[in-house]
């Protein structure tokens, strides 16, 4: 029994760890967009061709910008070859004539490094992924789904790892980056479920199982996934606006948006209610944690919507911008976590189909 509670608890430890460092690497991956750092390194996965980036212009040839497309250009080759071949000739026309490979962003001492800062940190988190699979690795005999989801959270880091290198070669590719955060939102989701799992796989239910309960945590969530990847194509849009204005005029920068933008921000309405309603039938159960959770996701959506307000009436100040996009994730994070919660509280329930609707 020692034995196993020590595994359990090493195991819970850097899971844990390693969700918060993911959800800090939203966080970074945030300022880097609303600094416009993203193209801060033009190559990857070294910078300017050194695994330390230059602190001077001076430290890079006369014709860099030239270099560095063609490098882009020659990757995105390749890449449009594979698909082609794959049979995604159109996705493959649409990454190689998409105009922004052919501009380049001149050297900016300070993107860089905030751009290198937040790789670093991604290198640190996986690190951290293959920890959390070599703590799995004891689980093969009496849980072997612990194992497997962190071997499936350790490919995908890996593959995020890839298309970040797709993001530079394509210099921030629209689609690419909606995907990345699509991805990043999946990884926290497997790793939180999977620390989860650890502690709550072998207790007692104590709650009956709600068919409505269950949709309504579902549509909740399936929803606030859908409101963030809609946020992140507006993010993109506004990369636009920004660029076509030269980054001035922040108070117009709203007016030129699209109707993405108008619908996210109505939408966001029927998504307040939504979580209202949620956080009643939770609050009905009276459960502790479930309630404790609730809470949070509450306090998040309140926070979420001040943003979104200071974001849209007073000019879009840049901290707001990557504060909205974090606040955004760790939202579906909480929401995920009611989800795991109160499917293992009501399972054995669920099982015999004793229901309350």
């Amino acid at each position: 029994m020692v034995n196993k509670s020590s595994k359990e608890q090493k195991f819970r430890r850097i899971g844990v760890l390693t969700v918060i460092a993911v959800y800090f690497l939203i966080l970074v991956g945030g300022i880097v967009r609303s600094t416009g750092s993203g193209m801060g390194c033009p190559d990857w996965p070294k910078c300017f061709g050194s695994w330390v980036p230059p602190t001077n212009v001076n430290q890079l040839p006369e014709d860099y910008l030239e270099v560095y497309k063609q490098k882009r250009i020659e990757k995105n080759q390749k890449l449009a070859g594979y698909l082609d071949k794959a049979g995604f000739d159109k996705v493959a026309a649409y990454i190689f004539t998409h105009p922004s490979q052919y501009t380049e962003t001149e050297f900016n001492v300070t993107k860089t490094w905030i751009e290198y800062l937040n790789r670093l940190v991604g290198v640190a988190i996986g690190i951290l992924i293959f920890l959390t699979l070599l703590y799995a690795i004891p689980f093969l005999k009496t849980d072997p789904s612990v194992f497997y989801i962190s071997l499936a959270s350790f490919i995908l880091v890996g593959f995020q790892g890839w298309l970040g290198s797709i993001v530079v070669s394509t210099n921030l590719l629209p689609i690419t980056i909606t995907i990345h955060m699509a991805l990043a939102l999946v990884l926290v989701a497997l790793l939180q479920y999977v620390v989860v799992r650890v502690r709550e796989r072998d207790k007692k239910t104590t709650l009956p199982f709600s068919s409505r309960l269950n949709v309504m945590i579902w549509a909740v969530l399936i929803t606030t996934f859908g409101q963030i990847m809609l946020g992140t194509q507006i993010r993109e849009e506004i990369d636009i606006v920004a660029f076509t204005m030269g980054n001035a005029l922040r108070a117009e920068w709203i007016d030129n948006l699209g109707l993405s933008f108008y619908i996210h921000r109505s939408f966001s309405i029927v998504v307040v209610g939504m979580h209202l309603y949620l956080a009643y039938l939770i609050y009905q159960l009276k459960d502790q944690r479930l309630t404790r959770w609730t809470n949070v996701m509450l306090f998040i959506v309140l926070a979420e919507v001040t943003f979104g307000v200071i974001l849209t009436y007073f000019a879009m100040p840049p901290v707001m911008q990557p504060l909205h996009l974090t606040f955004a994730a760790l939202l579906f994070g909480a929401e995920f976590m009611i989800l795991i919660i109160y499917y293992y509280a009501s399972k054995r329930v669920h099982k015999k189909s004793v229901a309350i609707v």
